[in-house]
């Protein structure tokens, strides 16, 4: 049963398991991961499941745990009456800036309540870095930094995808830079 006491990751599992019951695949991103991550350091207004079912099938699923369609106008938000947090349902594939993330490398976390599946650390930073570099939004390099200061990072990986995404080294290093930095006063 979902309460207001209900905490972000209770609800993802939720909804995840409910989802994947449906036969609905589903993978946790945006903030909720960086809240994930960073043990609510960062905290998230809403559920972000990147998932390709249409928005019907996916009503269907989640119905039953009492959320209902059209949160803010849009047809892939749902509300629930207790819940603390909004979900919505972007279309995939998960992806972050161009590079397509391969389904084999998403994690999942097993909790009491189901399963949840969700990108991985360095894909959450792939995230808000493509979010920072590709739009200037300061607030996505900030999680970016909160998530490799709290998790481990595949580093080279993460080099790997910024050559690809045409990020520049120097870009990269400021980030890195940041990191160490974080790091070294928490």
């Amino acid at each position: 049963m979902i309460t207001s006491e209900t905490s972000l990751q209770e609800l993802a599992a939720l909804v995840s398991q409910a989802l994947a019951d449906a036969g609905i695949s589903a993978v946790l991103s945006g903030g909720a991961a960086v809240s994930t991550y960073t043990d609510n350091e960062y905290e998230s207004a809403d559920l972000d499941f990147v998932c390709s079912a249409e928005a019907k099938h996916i009503a269907t699923a989640i119905a039953p745990l009492g959320f209902e369609r059209g949160s803010k106008g849009h047809a892939r938000y749902f509300d629930h009456p207790e819940a603390r947090w909004f979900v919505e349902f972007p279309p995939g594939p998960v992806s972050f800036g161009s590079t397509v993330a391969d389904p084999e490398d998403i994690a999942r976390i097993a909790t009491e309540q189901g399963t949840i599946l969700i990108i991985t650390p360095t894909q959450c930073v792939m995230d808000r870095l493509a979010a920072y570099f590709h739009w200037s939004d300061q607030q996505s390099l900030d999680q970016a930094v909160m998530v490799a200061r709290s998790r481990q990072i595949e580093w080279g990986l993460l080099k790997k995808w910024a050559a690809q995404e045409g990020i520049e080294t120097k870009s990269l290093d400021y980030f890195e830079a940041r990191v160490r930095k974080a790091q070294e006063t928490s």
